[in-house]
């Protein structure tokens, strides 16, 4: 055999590895658009992951993953769905609220999108109905939205003959339907609301301000994601303030909040990460129902509780689902 027809033979050979790595498939993307930040949204992601791994998807193993986070700054939303679609997604995940699904729809009308809302997807014009959705979107509604009166009604037990504040965030989308739904339950409660905005840091350190000038004596916060980015900041004033305050979801109480009444997120992201699974192995957002919550939790952090110098009465104790000591 001549030289040249070995060179070419062996050369050939050495190619063919190259050339079957060349023609795999490459990894479905996930476009991942949410309004919090990494740190705040950690937990979340770990259950969205879990979800996926139950329909056989590993991020960097046969999935691939495109963050990104506004961190409260709703009006970034258009700009990171279209980025989103630079990348050539299979499926949009838009979590933290109605902008972040109305973004994602607004910038495609083909690709699948699974959202994360509080409020109604079908008066957001999101979906055709909850049983079947009907175009390229699908998620779920936890019902964020429609808990304040519960929220308000639990925290009125806790502290009755008191005027409670309502810390909400006028720059969010449902902030209207939710201080509509709080100032309703006040009426039938009889008690006394006092409405404090806030949409930056600076706002929130003045609503705290105004509750001590006007004897705001127990404190509501609204389901916002640049609320819950500022969980910290909140948790740590209304204990400097001596004010029992009630919040959305058990990750507040959990991180010394005195109480706080919502669904499983967990549970819900989980739920997600496998819609997005379902839609990877070829099923359609139109025929995937749009889930809502039947489980929700009632918290009490009894070690917050005591640092506030408050007896919490035998009647929440007894219906809490979670008393943490």
């Amino acid at each position: 055999m001549r030289r040249r027809e070995v060179i070419t033979l062996i050369g050939g050979a050495a190619a063919w590895p190259f050339a079957a790595r060349a023609q795999r498939p490459a990894m479905p993307v996930i476009g991942y658009l949410s309004t919090l930040s990494p740190d705040t949204n950690a937990p979340r992601l770990q259950a969205f992951e879990r979800g996926l791994k139950e329909f056989g998807f590993v991020e960097n193993q046969n999935v691939a993953i495109e963050y990104r986070f506004v961190q409260g700054q709703y009006d970034r939303l258009p700009a990171m769905a279209e980025e989103l679609l630079r990348h050539r997604v299979a499926v949009i995940v838009a979590v933290g609220g109605e902008q972040s699904a109305l973004a994602a729809k607004a910038a495609t009308a083909t690709i699948p999108i699974v959202f994360v809302m509080g409020s109604d997807p079908v008066k957001a014009g999101l979906v055709a109905g909850y049983n079947r959705p009907g175009g390229n979107a699908t998620g779920i509604n936890i019902l964020t939205d429609m808990l304040e009166a519960k929220r308000l009604g639990l925290l009125h037990e806790l502290v009755p003959q008191t005027a409670i504040g309502f810390l909400c965030n006028p720059r969010f989308a449902s902030a209207e339907s939710q201080l509509r739904d709080v100032q309703e339950a006040a009426r039938a409660l009889g008690v006394a609301i006092r409405v404090l905005p806030a949409s930056s840091e600076r706002e929130i350190d003045a609503a705290f301000e105004t509750a001590a000038r006007e004897s705001i004596r127990a404190l509501t916060v609204g389901a916002d994601p640049f609320l819950t980015l500022n969980r910290d900041k909140i948790i740590a004033l209304a204990a400097r303030a001596v004010l029992p305050t009630m919040y959305e979801f058990r990750e507040h109480t959990a991180a010394g909040g005195l109480m706080s009444y919502g669904i499983d997120v967990a549970d819900m992201y989980r739920h997600v990460g496998a819609y997005v699974g379902r839609i990877l192995k070829g099923e359609k957002p139109a025929d995937l129902p749009v889930v809502q919550p039947t489980k929700f939790e009632f918290i009490i952090n009894l070690k917050t509780a005591k640092a506030l110098g408050i007896e919490i009465p035998a009647r929440l104790l007894s219906i809490a689902d979670e008393v943490i000591e």
